[in-house]
């Protein structure tokens, strides 16, 4: 299985989280992390599984990954599993405006990509972290998950 993980990160935690997923992937499976920036969406390949991550800010993923978003080919990612996560603060603020995982979901779907497993957020101590304890391996435990659906 090939796996292409897409994230962006402003404080490094989500960067962290990235990259916990894809170690709990990766043996015995190939994986490749990228940061939004770095991705060229139109050369993505083939894939079997698709993780796009961002940190939230203000409701929404960081302009890196809104521009990564809309610029992937419907076809690269038609019928292709997905999945989705951010990184985000406990606060009423962010609860009032929303989480950036549940649009990026929702922006693959209309991509034609197929939700593995519900978008997960990944906590933060206040607005630039550290990750809260246990949240690592609670991603990597995530990606578990992910992968059991992949594999069906």
């Amino acid at each position: 299985m090939k796996a292409l993980i897409i994230y962006d990160s402003v404080y490094g935690n989500t960067e962290k989280v990235a990259k916990a997923i894809a170690g709990a992937i990766a043996p015995p499976h190939e994986v490749r992390v990228l940061r939004a920036a770095e991705a060229k969406p139109s050369e993505l390949g083939p894939f079997d599984l698709l993780v796009v991550g961002s940190p939230t800010h203000g409701g929404r993923q960081v302009p890196a990954i809104r521009d990564f978003l809309d610029k992937v080919p419907g076809p690269s990612v038609k019928g292709v599993k997905v999945a989705a996560f951010d990184t985000r603060t406990s606060s009423k603020v962010s609860r009032i405006f929303g989480h950036a995982a549940g649009r990026i979901a929702h922006g693959l779907e209309q991509k034609g990509g197929v939700l593995a497993v519900p978008a997960e957020g990944f906590f933060v101590d206040g607005s630039k972290g550290p990750l809260k304890e246990g949240e690592l391996e609670r991603s990597a435990a995530w990606a578990k998950k992910v992968l059991e659906t992949v594999k069906k």
